[in-house]
């Protein structure tokens, strides 16, 4: 198998490079856990966390990655949840960096006990 999501480097992307397909996003969604993609362009997840706290913890544990990898998500956060948005916002629609972030917003939260 390629090697895991997580330990690949988000790579700029220059406005000009067409959004992946959905053939090209199925393999790459079957090897995250609990992604879904909301009309064809984004990836959003939704992590439960036990109280306002461990959210905001979750928050300040995604910050430095997205800031290493320069790519954001957008994040909404509330009392017992965490919603990540994920996209490539100069493409409109997705790009592998895409799930690459993904994965690894998915390894910063494994430690987080749930609700």
């Amino acid at each position: 198998m390629a090697a895991n999501l997580a330990d690949q480097k988000c790579v700029p992307c220059r406005g000009g490079t067409p959004p992946l397909t959905q053939e090209q996003i199925a393999p790459l969604l079957a090897q995250l856990d609990g992604w879904q993609v909301e009309d064809g362009k984004k990836l959003i997840k939704s992590f439960k966390v036990k109280d306002f706290v461990a959210a905001v913890d979750f928050v300040n544990r995604i910050t430095p990655i997205a800031e290493a990898e320069g790519h954001h998500p957008d994040l909404y956060v509330r009392w017992g949840e965490v919603r990540v948005y994920l996209w490539t916002h100069k493409i409109d629609g997705l790009t592998e960096s895409d799930f690459y972030m993904a994965a690894k917003i998915d390894r910063v939260f494994a430690p987080t006990p749930a609700a």
